[in-house]
């Protein structure tokens, strides 16, 4: 049986493509001339001083972003692997005594330019007082962490792992780098692989 044209089924035009390139293939001799710009060694030294300051440039760039959220890739040597991750996840989660002893010594050396004996007595009692309970709380977790990290990693080396954690302990919170990841009584994930 023939069809009429008006029951001829209608096609109609396809939009185009989403999220295509967008733009033409470049031809072969651009793409040659785009890698070999790309190739070109610096010749003058001038020349040799920026590219080094933009590769430092980019390269600091991306440390600071991996200091704000801990992207493992481009911490520095000294804050990468999982056992460092680790530590520091540990004393994050922990509220220490030293955090306080940074904003406390402050205080105590303007309380001794007051003018008042007792203020000033009062605020070297408090910061000795201070630094000593920061030293037991230190002695303590040295023992706790180092049997945590033997716990978890039993082939990781312990070297430099108390000084590590030490010097994040004393620091205030928010100073601290690479930024914490975890809050103060968060429970720590099983593996740190």
């Amino acid at each position: 049986m023939f069809r009429r044209k008006s029951d001829a089924p209608v096609v109609e035009p396809q939009p185009a493509k989403l999220g295509g390139k967008g733009r033409p293939t470049p031809s072969r001799r651009e793409q040659e001339a785009a890698n070999k710009a790309r190739a070109k060694v610096p010749r003058t030294r001038k020349e040799q001083q920026a590219a080094a300051r933009m590769a430092r440039t980019d390269s600091s760039a991306k440390m600071r972003q991996a200091m704000r959220t801990g992207d493992e890739r481009y911490l520095p040597a000294r804050d990468r692997g999982p056992v460092r991750r680790f530590i520091r996840d540990w004393v994050d989660c922990r509220f220490t005594v030293g955090e306080v002893l940074l904003p406390v010594l402050i205080v105590a050396m303007l309380l001794g330019y007051v003018g008042n004996r007792q203020l000033a007595l009062f605020g070297t009692v408090l910061t000795l007082l201070l630094v000593v309970i920061a030293a037991v709380n230190i002695v303590l977790m040295r023992f706790r962490l180092r049997a945590e990290i033997r716990r978890r990693f039993p082939d990781a080396s312990l070297q430099g792992t108390t000084y590590y954690a030490t010097v994040r302990m004393v620091q205030v919170r928010f100073l601290r780098m690479p930024k914490p990841q975890v809050k103060i009584g968060q429970e720590l994930p099983a593996t740190y692989r």
